[in-house]
């Protein structure tokens, strides 16, 4: 195979601009902001973000998942808890999200601490998915290994026959929040000399959501 030539891409931004003086003091709202001009804008899967986690050992892992609430408390997302992600948060409850809105030419950074959702607030989600999702988490031992797919279909008609058509959710399903003590708002620029605005708390720890944010521009 030939190398690929990748060196010479070039994608100049030239959508919108960002500075401290336009966002607001609240880095959940300013969030808000953009993700409603995300979905204003139709943009395909404006709700998947990267979430990276690090396990026991140290070994950094990133992958795409949806995100299903936001609010001054933090940033939600479900998953098995059985699965990579789960157990790297077991062993460090700490992770980053990523958004990253190509037609905007914007990204969005958030770090903070993640615990798991009261059981009261999974079940309401769970009640409300599809079907085939409801089921799906019952059949998918995630991030298992799968000799091959019919193990998987074998697995999701054994739920079906067993659980019927209103199963309930999982004991090892739920939900995450991360609550934030960082956020960096990116808006590509010209010439590569991009809009950062970063905020950040002093005590990284704290989960009050009405503390106060520094605000700075960073160099690009």
């Amino acid at each position: 195979m030939n190398a690929l030539d990748l060196a010479h891409l070039r994608k100049d931004y030239l959508h919108a601009r960002l500075d401290v003086d336009d966002v607001d003091r609240d880095p959940v709202a300013q969030f808000g902001r953009w993700m409603k001009e995300a979905l204003d804008a139709a943009l395909p899967e404006p709700t998947a973000m990267t979430l990276a986690t690090v396990d026991a050992s140290g070994q950094p892992s990133a992958r795409i998942v949806l995100l299903k609430q936001f609010d001054a408390r933090g940033f939600a997302f479900f998953t098995n808890y059985s699965s990579r992600k789960g157990r790297d948060l077991a062993a460090n409850p700490r992770a980053a999200l990523l958004f990253h809105w190509t037609e905007l030419e914007r990204q969005v950074r958030i770090e903070g601490r993640v615990e798991m959702l009261p059981d009261a607030e999974s079940d309401a989600y769970y009640a409300v998915r599809p079907f085939g999702s409801r089921i799906g988490a019952w059949a998918s031992p995630q991030s298992e290994v799968l000799p091959d797919r019919a193990l998987l279909e074998l697995r999701l008609s054994e739920a079906q026959r067993t659980l019927g058509d209103d199963p309930p959710r999982p004991p090892f399903w739920g939900g995450y929040r991360l609550s934030a003590h960082g956020f960096e708002f990116w808006q590509g620029r010209s010439s590569r000399l991009h809009d950062r605005v970063r905020y950040r708390r002093a005590d990284h720890d704290t989960a009050d959501a009405g503390a106060n944010w520094t605000i700075d521009r960073l160099a690009p």
